[in-house]
This record gives structure tokens, sequence and C-alpha cells, in this order.
């Protein structure tokens, strides 16, 4: 008889375990395995079938692979969090006893530190690797960097946190390595281009915010302390590839006095070593300590000795220098991918314009205004080559001049409504203009950071209706484009009615009340008329001599217009008419006469020297060959689709889908401008009905 196979040892109920399963095998607490798996990058699996790998009856939520586990009993932290318990029983021992000196000197002493170096090797084996992943660390990092503090998270996070933050800006500033940034409900994106790799991260707004009460604090600041142990990496490997000492010099003072990234102070190195570790020799790089002293005292002489060369030389070596300087200075030659068939996807191509773009601020010199964000507008302009940044003495230290009447400045960023000032006029700036100073608003500056070049501030002057500010990331044609027109529909046209007998009416207003008030007359007249003739039907009399009178005018008015219609036609001015009778509802007309009333104008157009008038339809209603055509072509569809496999199918259901979500978004964004444009048109006619 065979053996008895016992529930859950194999099968996929031996590859996964359970949240609790994992817990009791590795022997710590809940808050402590989840800082684990979070340091470790081990998240939740779903499995195909929960009933299979379920062991018990319980309902289990939360599946993790056996091997994840597995691989973290070997894991050096895991000792730490064990050696953190016991610290804390006795420090609480101490405290419980009254042992206060004691209790401060193990807490000082014997405190276990928690190291999440070789994490970091292990997670991001090359560097590349780290810059990938550096999104969400920047974004969580600015995140607490504008956080007020409180229990849940402690004024040292949030000062390193923004100390971080200052260096990664420190280092995008001097390589101007930004190339696109976007002003969002979130807050403010930025993408920068380093070592190759798109970094993409979101800065949130500056303004006092409480914390909500909801968030479990202790969770995001796991991430945090990961994170800044990767930025700190990062940071390091970054500023060494530039010559640069890391961390840099840190002003407390000017901190204090509000001067932001102005506090940090950039170092060369004075001495670079080999990034492959050994010297010209080859020997290995152990003699970095060795003393450079006496080899600095013999610099002076060298340089003295090489300015001494042979004026032959010197001709020959200008002449190479500059032949190999024009040759750096011709731009580079970017390879092209086209693509091997003309139906495959486009590759995407190098990116010629981001060197060109980096220095379009170089020549100006901006002052922002006190209401203005001074934080983004000075990192965006220093970022692509503006040096001299002046501003209000209450937004900070660390500015070119606080004199707004300087005349160095050329632009100055103003974001405040038109006031009136105290002699009566409307002033845009405080204290009036300066006579070649362009004023424009925040969002010019961002405007042209996206569009690469310096963009003329006609539409970006105080108190004028900005464009639109457009995502840099959004393709021209992908969803709704709010520079684009209107596309012209049924609703246009009828809304083009609508206005055409608005400005009728708006162009003959007195004709109006002329003709309403000779209608009312009129009804009057008519009204005495018909009571008189129910009077006279009343007492059995009829006037045969009015209505005489009457079949005369109307024949009088008939033989008046046939003279007018006739002249009309003699002027070429009537318009063309149909030799057939009419038909008041064209719904009613069959196919072929139909194509008899468009063959029939179009031959009268064409007699008249006028253009061909558009094929008439039947509102509401369509050909039989294009109804015909309808279904035949959904059928096909319907066909394909029963063809297709399962997951295709479900596939192709979920992008249908999506692209009618979109359609009717961009419908309802188009309906919604259209509204408000001819909200606008009537604001405009009341105005113009009041003057007159």
């Amino acid at each position: 008889m065979a053996k008895i196979k016992k529930k859950g040892t194999s099968g996929a109920a031996k590859n996964y375990l359970t949240r609790t399963q994992a817990v009791k095998k590795l022997q710590i607490s809940l808050a402590n395995f989840r800082r684990l798996c979070i340091f470790k990058g081990i998240y939740p699996r779903e499995p195909r079938n929960r009933k299979k790998v379920r062991k018990s009856a319980t309902h289990s939520t939360v599946f993790y692979y056996a091997r994840d586990i597995q691989y973290l009993l070997h894991e050096p932290v895991l000792q730490k969090f064990r050696d953190h318990k016991i610290f804390a029983k006795k420090l609480k021992r101490h405290i419980g006893r009254g042992d206060y000196s004691s209790a401060k000197r193990l807490q000082a002493l014997h405190e276990p530190q928690l190291s999440l170096d070789h994490i970091i090797k292990e997670r991001y084996p090359t560097f590349t690797d780290a810059l990938r992943d550096l999104d969400d660390a920047l974004s969580m990092l600015h995140t607490f960097a504008n956080l007020p503090s409180f229990n849940g998270i402690p004024p040292d996070t949030i000062a390193e946190c923004e100390r971080l933050c200052h260096e990664w800006q420190h280092y995008i500033m001097r390589t101007q390595s930004l190339r696109k940034s976007f002003l969002s409900i979130k807050g403010i994106y930025y993408q920068a281009e380093v070592n190759g790799q798109d970094v993409l991260w979101l800065v949130p707004y500056k303004f006092a915010q409480n914390s909500p009460i909801d968030v479990d604090y202790r969770i995001m600041r796991t991430f945090v302390d990961f994170y800044k142990v990767l930025l700190g990496f990062v940071m390091f490997r970054l500023y060494t590839m530039e010559g640069l000492v890391y961390p840099p010099k840190f002003d407390v003072l000017a901190d204090s006095k509000g001067a932001g990234l102005r506090a940090f102070s950039l170092e060369t190195k004075g001495v670079k070593i080999l990034e492959n570790g050994s010297t010209a020799n080859g020997t290995p790089a152990a003699i970095e300590g060795k003393d450079v002293s006496k080899q600095l005292k013999t610099l002076s002489e060298k340089i003295a000795i090489i300015s001494t060369i042979d004026t032959e030389e010197t001709t020959t070596t200008t002449l190479t220098t500059t032949a190999t300087q024009d040759v750096a200075a011709t731009e580079p030659e970017f390879d092209s991918f086209p693509t091997a068939l003309s139906t495959g996807d486009v590759l995407p191509q190098p990116d010629t314009t981001s060197t060109s773009s980096s220095g379009i601020f170089s020549n100006c010199t901006f002052f922002l205004s006190r209401e203005a964000p001074r934080p983004p507008l000075e990192f965006l302009l220093r970022s692509f080559g503006c040096r001299r940044i002046g501003w209000d003495i209450v937004l900070g230290d660390g500015f070119f001049t606080d004199n707004e009447k300087d005349p160095n400045i050329t632009h100055q960023v103003v974001d405040r409504p038109p006031q009136q000032g105290p002699g009566g006029e409307v002033e845009v700036v405080r204290g009036g203009r300066v006579p070649g100073r362009i004023y424009v608003q925040p969002q010019y500056v961002w405007d042209c950071v996206n569009s690469g070049k310096l963009l003329r501030p006609d539409g970006y002057g105080p108190g004028e209706v900005l464009p639109p500010h457009l995502s840099p990331w959004v393709k021209r044609g992908e969803g709704y484009d709010p520079t684009a027109p209107l596309p012209e529909g049924e609703e246009e046209e009828e809304e083009g009615g609508e206005e055409e007998g608005e400005e009728n009416e708006d162009e003959e207003i007195v004709d109006g009340e002329e003709k309403s008030e000779k209608k009312a007359t009129k009804k009057v007249i008519a009204t005495n008329e018909s009571e008189d003739d129910e009077d006279a039907y009343q007492g059995m009399t009829i006037d045969t001599a009015n209505t005489d009178d009457e079949d005369e005018e109307e024949e009088e008015e008939t033989e008046e217009e046939s003279e007018a219609e006739s002249k009309l036609t003699k002027n070429g001015k009537s318009k063309s008419k149909l030799t057939f009778p009419e038909v008041e509802d064209e719904d009613d007309l069959s196919d072929t006469e139909l194509a008899a009333r468009q063959h029939q104008a179009e031959i009268e157009a064409e007699a008249l020297g006028k253009p061909a008038p558009a094929p008439k339809t039947r509102k509401g209603k369509k050909t039989a060959a294009e109804t015909k055509r309808e279904r035949e072509e959904a059928e096909e569809k319907e066909m394909a689709k029963i063809m297709m496999p399962r997951k295709k199918r479900k596939l192709y259901e979920k992008m249908v889908y999506g692209n009618k979500k979109r359609e009717a978004e961009v419908k309802e964004l188009q309906d919604k401008r259209r509204k408000i444009e001819k909200e606008k048109k009537g604001e405009i006619r009341s105005g113009r009905r009041n003057e007159v």
C-alpha cells in the first residue's frame, strides 16, 4: 500500500509560507519582520490557487516564498534585532530599579547599531542599478524633509533628509543634469539625466500642514532609514566622480539665516586618486597615505622649467593643441537607430538638444519678488546656467542682490495680482516698474525649461491669463490637448447657429423692437376684428364688402412678391430652386429622389458659378449601403474576437475599454472648454448691449 502524503508537504503548498509561519520560523516580532522585509526587498506574493496553498482552515491573506524566508535566516540584521531586544530588557530593568546613571551609560556604550551597508551592496551590485532605483528614494526623502517634527518623526531625521536633498540639488546644479520639470497638484516633478539614466522625483510644496493621524509612520520611517543609506552611497560616488569632496561643507550660521542651498560650499580635491585603484607604476594604491608635501614643494620649480621651453616646440604644441581643441569643440556625432521593418516600433533616438539647452539663463539676472517661491525657482535657474539671482531680504540670506532697483537685473519674477496704488493708478509691481526690465510670472521659468529655449515674455506678464501648463512627458496627440482647436461637430454647428442668431439680434436690436411693436399692434387689430366678426355672426349679419376688399389686398401682395423675386433672379442673387415639387421633410424621400435633388442642385450651382453644395443626407438616418457596411465590419470584428485565445481576448477588451474611457474624458474636457468659451462670448455680447 502506498504511503499516504501529508497535506502541505508537496506541490504549491511547499513553495509558500504564510506571514504567521514566517514570523515563527524567524523568531522575531511582527514589526521587526516588516522592517527586515523592507530592508531586504522581500514582498508578499500572490499564489495562483489559494486553496492549494492554504494549509489550514483559517483564511490566510499574506503569502511569502519559502525560499525568501529561508534566505532571511542567515541575515546579520536578524541577529542585531535579537541583540536590541536583549538591550531593551536590560535598559528597562535599570530604569525600573531607579538606576538612571547605569541606564544612561548602558545606552551610550552598549546600544546595538544597525548597519545596512552590506544590504546596499547586495541589492545593487552595480552603480547603474542604484541610479535606476533612485526615484522612490528621492521622493520619500523630499517628503520627510518638508514634514513637521512630532512624536512619530524626530527632528534629526528631518534634518538629515533635508541635508541629503540639498546635496543632491547641488550635484544637479553643478553638472546641469536637469532636463524637465512640471507643476502639478501633488507637487513639482523634476527629471534629471545622471550617467545616462533618467531620474524622476517629486518635491511637495512647502506650506504649513498638520500630519494625519491615520498614517503608519513606522513603516515610512523604515523606508527612510534604508533610502538615507542608499542616497549616501550614491552621492559619495557622484561627488567622487566629479572630483569633489564629500560631504560638502555646511555653514550653520548661514543656514540659520535662511540661506538654503547657499549654506553648502563645494570643494574640489587637491590630489585625485586613480580610478583603477593603482598608481602609474602598477603598484597597488596602498601608498595613498604617503606624505605628498615634498611633491607639492617642488611643483612650482617644475612649472617654471616647463615654461622655459624653446619657441619652436611651443609653436608646434600650440598648433596641435588648437587642432585638438577644434576637434573637441565640434559637436559629438550620435548614432541613429533605424527600424528594420516599416511596421515596427520607432526606436528612441539619442537626445542632442539636452546639452544645448543647459545654459538658457546664463546671460540673465533674475530677481525674485517676496511672493514668488524661492527654493524651486533658485534650483531651476541655477541648474540652467543662471549665476546671478537676487531676492528680497525677507526670503533669506545668500542672494546676489537685495536691491530691487539694481540696473543689472534683466528679469523679475512677480506672482501677485495688480493692485491699486496710493494715487489711484493700477500698479503691477510694488514701487513701480523699472524701465527696460522684463516682468514675468513663475510659470515662465518652467515653460522655458521644458521648451529648451528662452521664450518670449508675451502672455506671461503680471496679471495676464497664462497659457496652459502642459506636462512635458505627454506626447502631443495623446489625450486632451488644450492648445489644439476644438473639433468641428454637430454641437459646434448648433452653437454656431445660436451665435449667428445672437449676433443678428445684437446688430438689429432697434429693428427687433420696432417689429415687436408692429406685431403687437397687428395682434390687437386682429383680436378686435375677431370680436366684431363674432358679434356679427351672432347677429346673423355678414359684410360681403369687407371680404372682397381683403381678397383684393391679398392679390396685390402676391403680385408684389412675384415682381420682387423676378428682380432678384435678374441680378443673380436668388437661391437655386428645384424644378420638381418640394417636400417639407427630406427624410420622406427615397435614395433615388435624394440623389436627383443633389444632382439638380449641383447643375444649378455650376450654372451660377458657385461651388457645389455638400451632399445632403437624412438627419439621424444612414443609407442602406452605410448600414450594410457597418454591419459587415461589426460581424468581422466579432468573428476575429471569437477566434482569439481567451487571454488575448481579455487583453483586447481591456484595451478597448481604456480607449473608450480616455475618449470620454477627452470629450468631457472639450465640452467643458466649449461651454467656457461660450460663456465668455456671452459676456462680451452682454457688454456690447449695455454699451448700445
